[in-house]
């Protein structure tokens, strides 16, 4: 039995370029690129804020939805970095929406 798409692709219309970053590090302390993905994304424009754990308050710029798995290699999304319009945002987090049978729906980053 197929699951509905609830991120179809023909709602995907904004170029997007999205870093997923490893969890290591290289010798000079940067972040080591693990994907890098070129496509189409359905973007949208929000602005909220949100307290960390860490009592930092940030802001939500936007989110990005796609269809299906964005980074099927890394279980979660954890840290990278999206380029929207020309913009470069961080992700401040990564979340992949499952069916009941395990596979991913759609996956949406939250950028700041």
């Amino acid at each position: 039995m197929g699951w509905p798409n609830l991120v179809p692709d023909c709602l995907c219309k904004t170029p997007i370029t999205v870093t997923v970053y490893q969890a290591d590090f290289d010798e000079d302390g940067a972040p080591v690129p693990d994907i890098v993905i070129a496509g189409m994304c359905n973007y949208q424009d929000t602005a909220h804020r949100v307290l960390t754990p860490e009592k930092q308050l940030i802001t939500i710029t936007g989110v990005a939805l796609f269809n299906g798995d964005l980074a099927p290699g890394p279980p979660v999304i954890t840290d990278g970095e999206a380029v929207v319009y020309g913009v470069a945002h961080k992700i401040y987090k990564g979340i992949k929406a499952r069916n009941p049978d395990g596979t991913v729906n759609y996956t949406k980053l939250e950028l700041m």
